[in-house]
């Protein structure tokens, strides 16, 4: 088991070695979009609007223009797996630290983001 301080850098090589670039299919994005929505998942709209959810949160930045705000995809992934890396003060749950996603998953979920 890594230890708190090697896992940024594990969380790097994960992102840069494993799952190498997704093609943006309509399935992948609608794979995503059942993820980023999901209750028991990423939950994106607890915290976010999002232009077509229900009941959106407003406690984080709302989720649009999102390859203008994240043009580096790594930089996104990063974000929805652990936006603490970024900002320790971050409130976003650290997603995948918490084993709530996979790296997968997260591939999925920035698919669907970059549709927004």
């Amino acid at each position: 088991m890594a230890s708190k301080s090697q896992y940024p850098i594990l969380l790097v090589l994960l992102f840069f070695c494993g799952y190498a670039g997704s093609a943006n299919s309509d399935d992948q994005v609608a794979q995503g979009k059942a993820l980023a929505t999901d209750r028991s998942k990423g939950n994106c709209l607890a915290c976010h609007m999002i232009e077509d959810g229900v009941q959106p949160g407003n406690i984080g930045p709302p989720l649009l223009a999102m390859k203008l705000r994240f043009p580096e995809r790594d930089m996104l992934k990063i974000q929805v797996c652990d936006a603490t890396l970024r900002n320790p003060n971050s409130r976003m749950p650290p997603f995948c630290r918490h084993r709530i996603l996979s790296e997968e998953e997260v591939e999925l979920i920035v698919d669907y983001l970059y549709t927004l």
